[in-house]
């Protein structure tokens, strides 16, 4: 049964949001248990009380909206109501428990208009790109979303596609880029791709090759800024000491990592080590002044690019001195 204090809780806000009807005693033990669990989930991101009430009340008010379809999703299969009210609460325990990202440099992103963030990929599972995008909606004043980037594995999986779509993703292409662009989002792309974050723990910390500057493009083209943004804590989360490539070639993975703890622990084994975290996002690299033109310029390209790219490997190893330790 029900304990006393969640009764306002469950009968104002569940009932309104849910069934709008008198509930059934087994309704109300149902109910009970979901508040529960949302009062847990919401205590674990480090949340005040009256923070917990308010988050239990804005999910339950989501989960109304699930019901009766009364949501939009943009043309990209962008579902922010999804995004604010499921995914990112989710992964704030994470973020702030786990990890305890420390952000730095949130001001270089700019409150309104668009701009580019480029950051180094690192970390055998790409919990970096989902750290950046917590980062960006909490700590920026005006709660901004991150509008991702990906490969198109990512969208070729039935599973991870879509809901890579509802967390604001989309494919890796110019064209996707430049439109969210002249819509005045910030886009994130990672260059280095799966050579970043399937690099060997030797390599941690070391830059892969930026591909052919397809992100820089998109900027100029858009007149968007550029922010390099370099993390450092994400290559300890599952240090990659092996690459099984006959597994690789038969799931059709860019690789099959062997890490400390995985495959020998099993599924114990996907929980990442509790590595401290630091995002740094450096100042906006202006591309306005260049003009549309400059885009189909190879050099002009050729260089933004290794500017970008010296920038983040040049804070990264700065973060590094700066760091205590892995977990500290």
């Amino acid at each position: 049964m029900r304990a006393p204090g969640d009764a306002e809780v469950t009968d104002s806000l569940l009932a309104a949001a849910l069934t709008q009807q008198e509930l059934t005693p087994d309704l109300e033990d149902v109910i009970s248990a979901i508040v529960g669990i949302l009062r847990t989930l919401a205590a674990a991101s480090g949340l005040g009380a009256d923070e917990v009430e308010g988050q239990v009340a804005r999910t339950l008010a989501f989960l109304r909206r699930r019901l009766t379809g009364e949501y939009a999703v943009d043309e990209f299969g962008f579902d922010q109501d999804y995004t604010d009210n499921f995914y990112l609460p989710l992964l704030r325990p994470i973020y702030k428990q786990w990890f305890r990202v420390e952000v730095r440099g949130i001001d270089n992103i700019p409150t309104d208009g668009s701009a580019l963030i480029v950051a180094n990929h690192s970390g055998t599972i790409a919990l970096d790109a989902h750290m950046v995008q917590v980062a960006i909606h909490d700590e920026h004043p005006h709660r901004r979303h991150l509008r991702l980037l990906g490969a198109d594995l990512v969208f070729q999986s039935p599973v991870i596609g879509p809901l890579a779509r509802k967390q604001g993703a989309t494919l890796a292409a110019n064209s996707d880029a430049e439109r969210l662009l002249r819509n005045n989002q910030i886009v994130g792309v990672f260059p280095e791709g799966f050579k970043g974050v399937g690099k060997p723990f030797s390599e941690r910390y070391k830059l892969q090759r930026f591909g052919r500057g397809g992100f820089v493009s998109a900027a100029i083209r858009t007149g968007a800024p550029i922010v390099p943004c370099s993390i450092v804590g994400a290559e300890e989360t599952y240090p990659l000491i092996g690459d099984v490539k006959l597994l690789a070639r038969l799931f059709g993975a860019p690789y099959f990592p062997v890490t400390p703890t995985w495959p020998w622990l099993g599924l114990l084994g996907l929980i990442p080590l509790p590595s401290k975290w630091i995002i740094e996002f450096g100042e906006p690299v202006q591309t306005a002044h260049l003009g549309p033109a400059a885009a189909d310029d190879p050099m002009v390209v050729f260089d933004l690019t290794d500017q970008v790219r010296e920038t983040i490997q040049q804070t990264l190893y700065s973060l590094l001195m700066l760091r205590r330790s892995v977990f500290s």
